[in-house]
């Protein structure tokens, strides 16, 4: 009987081994990132965002401001929160004592409660073209790093920046990747804060906009995720099947040729708009769809680039809500995995149960060929079952 008991348990085991990978996506879903930006006055509240996302496995966001509504909504609730210092307040942190003042007011009245696990200063600074912008980042950064210090919480939260992929001169191929000459000065003391408190670069990376740009010569299936046969760096040899790695590693290369070759590289907004102006080609639900869906598939095998095959790569999908108050052409208000009564604006995988912004959702991006199998061999129990008598009978007639 033990004997048989046993075997079952293997047989069981081999079964679930066969089983189509849709099982288990529901655990690999938890590191990813989302950017849920608010410029809108149709969004939500943030408890009912922090539903949400709690229902979707995510784990991660990153804010563009420090509200305090968000700040107390998120308390306790397991997401790892990255906060944002607004371009225009750089000035006034360079101060030390007002640096100080922002981090007691901003941070340490809500951690640990809400884990806050970084802090953004400023969004794509190196790419105003604002000279004094640029040049009080490094010690606006400081400032604040020194404030966390005093207050004990600087092995806790990281300081960093994201920026945009405008900061190099070239990113094709990706081992030809280098900063632009005129920022190589406020760069070198920008990767030295980083290297020195062990913080990432974040880069803001949209091939779409690469696609858009040039869509007779940039292959859609390329920038989409979707099987091709990519490209091969005539330099490393390394093949590159997508082109978000691409442009990763072509910052990783600009960063080691800075001689900070050990920074990690995240990527702090991806995403694709699901509509757009009659001349943004591209801006589509259909691709919005594909390229969200096929980068979560990749994120939840942990994939790396081709260049640090060995260490995943942190991405934030931008964003979570299409937000009706931002300006700029259309794409720019249609960004989001969902409209701002929670509803999907498109079907990427992370399915809500309901129309319910509160409501529980599950994970599926298993294929349609995955789907169709599950249909065509009916329910799992049934299967199991009839497995199960199968296996009986062949242990007794073996033994």
């Amino acid at each position: 009987m033990g004997a048989f008991f046993s075997s079952n348990i293997v047989a069981i085991f081999l079964f679930f081994s066969l089983l189509p990978s849709e099982f288990g996506l529901l655990q690999g879903v938890e590191g990813l990132g989302i950017n849920y930006g608010q410029v809108a006055n149709n969004l939500p509240s943030p408890d009912k965002v922090l539903t949400l996302l709690s229902s979707l496995k995510i784990t991660k966001a990153r804010i563009y401001d420090t509200n305090p509504l968000v700040l107390t909504a998120f308390a306790n609730s397991g997401i790892d929160l990255v906060v944002t210092v607004p371009n225009e307040e750089l000035g006034v942190l360079t101060d030390k004592d007002q640096a100080l003042q922002w981090v007691t007011t901003n941070i340490k009245p809500y951690f640990p409660a809400t884990n806050i696990t970084g802090i953004a200063v400023g969004n794509e600074i190196f790419t105003t073209n604002d000279s004094l912008l640029m040049s009080n980042l490094v010690p606006a950064m400081i400032s604040i790093y020194n404030a966390l210090a005093r207050c004990g919480l600087e092995s806790y939260i990281h300081i960093s920046t994201a920026n945009s992929l405008a900061v190099l001169a070239n990113s094709y191929p990706p081992s030809a990747g280098v900063f632009r000459s005129d920022l190589v000065g406020v760069m070198a003391p920008f990767l030295k804060f980083l290297a020195e408190t062990r913080s990432p670069f974040w880069i803001n990376a949209y091939p779409y906009f690469a696609y858009k740009g040039d869509p007779y010569r940039v292959p859609l299936d390329y920038v989409l995720f979707n099987p091709n046969s990519g490209m091969v760096d005539p330099y490393n040899k390394r093949h590159y099947d997508n082109m978000l790695y691409a442009q990763v590693d072509a910052v990783i290369v600009a960063i080691t040729r800075m001689g900070y070759g050990d920074l990690e590289v995240s990527v702090s907004e991806t995403g694709w708009p699901s509509k757009g102006d009659p001349d943004e080609l591209g801006a589509t639900i259909q691709n919005a769809e594909v390229y969200n869906k096929n980068l979560l598939r990749r994120q939840l095998v942990n994939e790396a680039t081709p260049l640090r095959p060995t260490q995943r790569l942190e991405v934030y999908i931008f964003a979570l809500f299409n937000e009706n108050e931002k300006p700029g052409p259309t794409s720019e208000r249609n960004y989001g995995l969902f409209k701002p009564d929670g509803t999907m604006a498109y079907n990427v995988g992370l399915n809500g149960r309901s129309s319910s912004s509160t409501a529980t959702a599950s994970v599926s991006l298993s294929s349609s060929a995955t789907k169709a199998t599950s249909k065509e061999f009916g329910s799992l129990g049934y299967w199991i079952f009839v497995y199960l008598l199968t296996f009986q009978a062949f242990t007794r007639w073996a033994f």
